[in-house]
């Protein structure tokens, strides 16, 4: 279930036997890969490390194990479907020219890119950036603590579902692998898709 304002987030238990440990957000995109070509249930997930572990920040030592449901991204690439946990990455993020985003953590490496976004709230964060070299230098420089926004050339939405077409093929990151070039990007979010365990 989606998260709610003022309600607890997920629940406390031991984790489940299936649980699969990955080192970071590539490995949990590659389990992801796996289950839904395989036609199999995604099962939990333990992040070692990785932006959506920053972004769901990591326990006290000695604290609860929680099960957390997190939101997945769906994105159909030229017609190619794939799946990422935390990010899809056109062109170089916040970089000179035109970069699309879309988010499902506020971190991206050391950039707090999508400070608003929320792992569980049924949104992906996209942005959008047309940027010269000095504006692109900034905005990088200034995402390093989230405070890059607002900026005249870079469009924020919070949405479910997005179409995008670029001006030429840039290459696609998902999760910080490079899936190919693209030009049409239609993404969606599957909310409560997967569960994370922290």
């Amino acid at each position: 279930m989606t998260i709610k304002k003022g309600e607890d987030w997920g629940h406390v238990g031991p984790p489940p036997a299936d649980t699969l440990v990955v080192d970071d957000d590539s490995g949990a995109r590659a389990a992801v890969e796996r289950a839904r070509r395989g036609g199999e249930t995604i099962p939990p997930l333990r992040l070692r490390g990785g932006d959506l572990a920053r972004t769901l920040g990591h326990p006290a030592p000695g604290s609860a194990t929680r099960h957390l449901p997190v939101d997945l991204g769906a994105a159909l690439l030229d017609g190619r479907l794939f799946w990422f946990v935390s990010s899809l990455v056109a062109g170089s993020p916040l970089g000179r020219g035109r970069s699309f985003l879309a988010m499902n953590a506020a971190w991206l490496g050391p950039l707090n890119i999508a400070p608003q976004s929320h792992p569980n709230d049924g949104l992906l964060d996209t942005v959008d950036a047309t940027l010269s070299l000095r504006q692109a230098r900034q905005a990088r420089r200034r995402a390093r603590l989230g405070d890059h926004l607002p900026h005249p050339g870079i469009r924020v939405r919070r949405t479910a579902a997005v179409q995008v077409e670029l001006p030429r093929p840039l290459a696609v990151a998902l999760d910080g692998d490079v899936v190919g070039h693209f030009r049409r990007l239609s993404v969606r979010v599957e909310a409560d898709a997967l569960t994370v365990i922290v």
